[in-house]
């Protein structure tokens, strides 16, 4: 659990990730807008909570260059077992989701997302080499840095 990777990116919008459906989607896309990335998962103590206040901060903000990243894991517990169909029906037709949900990742070990390895890399200590469980967020600028003081102040 020692220190943080190092990654050669220096920003979110390098990356190319898969969307649920596994259509490859260029992170760049995101540019000049505030980013909540979070792994998320349907089976967790954690899910209602964290889903609907997710729904509530995208209705509030999504017209204000802010959008939430949704990464399913099924990597704590095995709480995200369903199939890439199952994960966005349940985040969309319970929870209203509206932002995109992606294909499920790992966040952390060697098999941990190239994206999640950035975002981990940018947070010092202990915490950022290790996500220790699920809806664990990050707050991405809209220059696709890890700066939560910066992002807020924009």
């Amino acid at each position: 659990m020692g220190a943080a990777e190092s990654v050669p990116e220096t920003s979110i919008h390098e990356f190319t990730v898969k969307d649920c459906n596994g259509k490859e989607v260029n992170l760049e896309t995101y540019k000049g807008k505030v980013l909540l990335v979070v792994n998320v998962a349907s089976k967790c103590g954690f899910t209602e909570t964290n889903y609907t206040q997710l729904t509530e901060l995208y209705q509030k903000y999504r017209d204000k260059d802010f959008e939430i990243l949704a990464f399913p894991c099924n990597q704590f517990l095995r709480q995200e077992p369903g199939t890439p169909e199952q994960i966005k029906d349940f985040a969309c037709t319970r929870f209203k989701a509206e932002y995109p949900v992606f294909q499920k990742v790992r966040v952390n070990g060697p098999d941990a997302a190239p994206v999640y390895k950035f975002l981990k890399a940018s947070k010092p200590g202990l915490f950022g080499s290790r996500i220790k469980w699920n809806f664990t967020k990050f707050l991405v600028d809209k220059n696709g840095k890890k700066d939560i003081q910066k992002a807020l102040e924009e």
